[in-house]
């Protein structure tokens, strides 16, 4: 707490500690040396008591100072005055330009402030588009595997048929290895009847029409087959088409994909995975193309054996012929002439049913 009062030999030691240290006595500074104690008035008034007092005893010192000591004291203090008020100027100067430097920085840093502002905000952006983005790519993608699924479900189907179809064709294949084999029997049956009496003609006319009407049946089952293969091979290229647009659809959703990915490619992550995400495409639609050759190999099986089965309708249609007129020529009416040319024609007859002879 300060005092109420001062002293003057307080203030005369304040002063002269003052003066000392080179400090301009003022009341602020004495006030101050004091220790904050004691108001401005007071100290003032001390003050000029002690000067009037010390006033008295230094006029005789005054008038003793000579003139060039006076003149001396003069020029000194207007060097330090022209000195000081230098190092203010450059002291004010250094301080403008320090401020006006400060000011430039914090030009910039606001410059640089809005920059990086407007750049956040369309990072932001960027990062909304390319989460919708990548949502949509994964919607395509879902979409894509499930036709994926669904492509080989279609796949199976066909090769389901395809079985069927190939146990069909055996089937086919045992039927004319039984009609080759009834046709042989019937070769060795004709070779057997020419060495027989004509007592038993009646029964191989009887038995020729049996075989006739067996290769009717059989020729007709082969139409009916054919027919049924005509069919299945209309089947095949309908498939076959949709197969065709079905993998166009898949090549553009591809192309769609690729160019989303071109799209993506802004952060590394996302094109990594959106990458990864079309080899897997990739790889589906290289096994699509695998099966779609598939089919068309399966299709063009077929095809060759429905080319088999035609000329083994048609083998059998000449057989036919050969039969009809052998039995023609065994009938009572051409005895005669059956017996004339019993040594050629059976022969010529059954080589035109048998390729082979």
């Amino acid at each position: 707490m300060a005092r109420g009062s001062i002293y003057r030999t307080e203030v005369v030691r304040a002063r002269d500690n003052l003066r000392a240290r080179g400090i301009n006595p003022s009341l602020d500074a004495i006030r101050v040396e004091l220790g904050n104690t004691g108001s401005k008035s007071t100290i003032h008034r001390l003050l000029r008591e002690i000067e009037e007092e010390e006033g008295t005893a230094k006029v005789g010192a005054k008038a003793a100072i000579s003139e060039a000591l006076q003149e001396l004291v003069g020029k000194l203090a207007e060097r330090l005055h022209e000195e000081a008020d230098a190092v203010v100027a450059e002291a004010r100067t250094r301080f403008e330009a320090q401020l006006l430097e400060r000011d430039r920085a914090l030009d910039s840093a606001q410059q640089e402030a809005a920059g990086l502002s407007g750049q956040l905000q369309r990072t932001e952006t960027s990062l909304h588009e390319e989460k919708a983005a990548h949502t949509a790519a994964q919607q395509v993608l879902a979409e894509k595997l499930t036709e994926v699924v669904q492509l080989n479900e279609r796949i199976a189907g066909l090769a389901t048929r395809l079985a069927e179809h190939e146990a069909h064709m055996q089937s086919l294949e045992q039927k004319h290895q039984h009609a080759r084999e009834a046709l042989e029997h019937y070769r060795t049956s004709v070779k057997e009847q020419r060495e027989q009496e004509q007592r038993r003609h009646e029964h191989q006319v009887q038995e020729l029409q049996v075989a006739l009407r067996q290769a009717n049946e059989a020729l007709t089952g082969k139409n009916h087959e054919l027919v049924q293969l005509n069919r299945d091979n209309g089947q095949w290229l309908e498939r076959h088409g949709r197969l065709e647009r079905e993998l166009a659809q898949v090549r553009q959703a591809a192309d769609e994909q690729r160019k989303e990915l071109d799209a993506l490619r802004l952060t590394a992550a996302e094109y990594r995975a959106l990458q990864a995400r079309w080899a897997q495409d990739s790889q589906a639609l290289e096994a699509i193309r695998a099966e779609l050759a598939d089919s068309r190999l399966a299709l063009a099986d077929e095809r060759e054996r429905r080319e088999h089965a035609e000329a083994d309708a048609l083998r059998a249609g000449v057989g036919r012929d050969t039969l009809e007129q052998l039995l023609l020529q065994l009938r009572p009416d051409a005895v005669d002439s059956a017996d004339k040319t019993s040594q050629a024609a059976p022969t010529s007859a059954i080589c035109n049913v048998d390729e082979k002879c």
